[in-house]
């Protein structure tokens, strides 16, 4: 259960065998049907969650009612509500599980104890910050700069598979389109592809 956890983390830090066990003690194991939600808007974020199996979206309810998807969370991924998590305030977003999903989860009293007992963590916490912050400034970028058909290839890149798994609207969500536009950059592409 924790191989595909530890590659992940391996590929920033070395861990010694005792270091490796320390860090799996602290990981508690969560089952989410589909649909069911990992933290609701409102609610405090308890853990950070990494994604053994399934797919989750992250999106913010607006004053209209509209979803808009912020970020999907595949295999090998971390989500959650990043500044609830932290803070321990109430979460502006909803993650629900687009999938039945399994995840192995770290709350915030194991993640102070696992920076104080395993330094190197602090490391691979900020790394994976820092991607995700140079992440979120791409996608900025893209939003303001790319062409529509772009920023569609731009996310098939980015989450390989994911078309196949996620339904049309929340993919249009995710990219600020509407279903209907996003068909038609679908059909273009494959009309080029034929």
């Amino acid at each position: 259960m924790y191989d595909p956890i530890l590659a992940h983390v391996g590929q920033y830090i070395r861990l010694e065998p005792a270091e490796t066990d320390y860090f799996t003690s602290l990981l508690k194991y969560k089952l989410l049907r589909k649909r069911q939600y990992l933290v609701q808007a409102g609610d405090v974020c308890k853990f950070d969650s990494f994604v053994l199996k399934g797919c989750l979206r992250t999106y913010f309810v607006d004053d209209r009612g509209d979803e808009h998807v912020v970020q999907f969370a595949v295999e090998n991924w971390w989500t959650g509500d990043l500044y609830s998590f932290l803070t321990q305030s109430p979460a502006a977003y909803n993650t629900d599980a687009l999938e039945d999903s399994e995840l192995l989860q770290i709350d915030q009293a194991s993640m102070d104890e696992l920076y104080e007992r395993v330094p190197k963590f602090e490391r691979f916490f900020r790394i994976l910050s820092q991607r995700a912050f140079v992440a979120a400034e791409q996608r900025v970028i893209a939003t303001i700069s790319q062409t529509a058909e772009e920023r569609y290839r731009h996310f098939i890149e980015r989450y390989p598979g994911i078309d196949q798994r996620v339904p049309q609207h929340l993919i249009a969500s995710y990219l600020g389109f509407t279903p209907e536009f996003l068909s038609r950059i679908r059909k273009q592409l494959a009309t080029r592809k034929a």
